[in-house]
């Protein structure tokens, strides 16, 4: 299997280097299937093994004569090798390389996002952990809705999460997939069982049915992915960024010690690792358009695809790997601000508890409109007043203390009753 980098350096993974080390794996692992199969010699692929290798420098110098980086990098590798390199190459065309490579490098920057996103699992889960009786105001179209608690959000986020992880999974099984099947994909100078043997080396599964290259609705799936990862951390970013306002204030980024937040206002705690994150999402989702076009390809092949790959791969890769780290450590270190949630709650005197009042009129037996239009003309009438106090005012309204006693009326206003199911919730989720 190929070398693994160390964790952070999701950059090495694409690096120059690398990819030209991938090209020799390959190279290497389908002249070992051939001596295998008796084609070349197993003496020449021994020596193969011990004398090749690369310089990056002298493959470009190469290439800026030959105009082909394929040619250029076997040129190098046979100026190590010697007389032994005629065996290398056989029968196969460039895509058969690059394509090959390509998925290996595919897999290992997905084994580096997989276990990034561990790491963003385990800090949403602890978190929602905490939070999990935290009670806040819930929010539909911005304005206050019910009573949840922060956990509960958190616990949204973690199933997201485990949804993107459970894609990615799926994802690396998709994309490990190699092709040594020559020119147009018809195995025309080379044998099928070749291929077979050099994929399972490198722990790839050969293509179903290749042309000259692997088709790219693989590649565009594989962004498309990490596109829907993004949108993810850019949901939660979002989530963070409405909660920091200073009107609202229920959570903020942390704030380190000598950290500035503006050049101008000495007051201003900005959520600028959010808005990174909002814009980075945006890069890889445009990221997913470009792999969408590359998929058709004229006939059997053309180069249309190369140049953007060149871009859009290692960048997609790169970026949502950064995300992860910037959401997890955003995440582990959240401030979370449980008296503003509990002020915000209570806003107008808890009129958000208006449908709890509702029912429990029609459960004394007035009709649905009749029961509306008395907890709407009430909430009507504190909304947005400094002083308005929705518990007082209904408490007052003789339709509503006809029907129910002080205390079915207080009952109506606590938030436990709206959280009774929530840890049904979170043993879905094994927290």
């Amino acid at each position: 299997m190929i070398e693994r980098y160390t964790l952070p350096e999701m950059g090495n993974l694409w690096s120059e280097t690398y990819k030209l080390k991938t090209w020799l794996q390959v190279e290497i692992a389908v002249c070992e299937a051939q001596a295998e199969l008796g084609y070349i010699p197993s003496e020449a692929v021994e020596e193969i093994k011990a004398k090749a290798n690369f310089d990056p420098k002298r493959v470009l110098e190469i290439e800026a004569e030959v105009r082909h980086d394929v040619i250029a990098f076997l040129t190098n590798v046979n100026e190590y090798v010697g007389d032994a390199g005629r065996y290398i190459h056989l029968g196969l065309t460039s895509s058969d390389v690059l394509d090959t490579a390509l998925a290996l490098q595919l897999v290992a920057s997905l084994d580096v996002l997989l276990e990034r996103l561990e790491d963003l699992i385990g800090a949403i889960r602890q978190k929602a952990k905490e939070h999990r009786y935290t009670v806040m105001i819930g929010r539909s179209h911005g304005i206050h809705a019910e009573p949840i608690t922060f956990g509960f959000k958190l616990a949204g986020w973690l199933a997201e999460v485990l949804r993107n992880k459970e894609r990615l999974q799926i994802l690396r099984r998709a994309i490990a997939v190699g092709k040594i099947s020559g020119a147009v994909g018809t195995y025309a100078n080379i044998e099928p069982r070749v291929e077979a043997i050099a994929c399972e080396k490198l722990g790839l599964q050969p293509d179903t049915a290749s042309t000259q290259v692997i088709s790219r609705d693989r590649h565009a799936d594989y962004v498309q992915q990490l596109a829907l990862l993004a949108a993810s951390l850019e949901r939660f970013a979002v989530e963070i960024r409405n909660l920091q306002r200073t009107d609202v204030l229920e959570v903020e980024e942390y704030f380190a010690k000598g950290q500035k937040g503006s050049s101008a206002m000495p007051h201003k705690r900005n959520p600028i690792r959010s808005e990174r994150l909002t814009g980075m999402a945006r890069l890889v989702r445009s990221y997913a358009g470009a792999a969408l076009e590359d998929v058709a390809l004229w006939h059997e092949r053309d180069i249309s695809h190369s140049s953007v790959e060149r871009v859009i791969l290692p960048d997609a890769c790169i970026l949502t790997h950064f995300m992860l780290k910037e959401a997890t450590d955003l995440v582990k270190n959240l401030l979370v601000h449980p008296q503003n949630m509990e002020r915000n709650l209570n806003c107008y005197g808890g009129v958000v508890f208006s449908q709890s009042l509702l029912l429990a009129l029609i459960d004394k037996g007035l009709n649905r409109e009749e029961a509306y239009a008395i907890v709407q003309t009430t909430a009507h009438a504190v909304w947005n007043k400094p002083e308005g106090n929705f518990r007082h005012l209904i408490s007052q309204d003789p339709r509503v203390t006809q029907n129910l006693s002080p205390a079915e009326i207080e009952a109506c206003f606590d938030p436990q009753y709206h959280l009774r199911h929530l840890d049904q919730i979170y043993q879905r989720l094994g927290i």
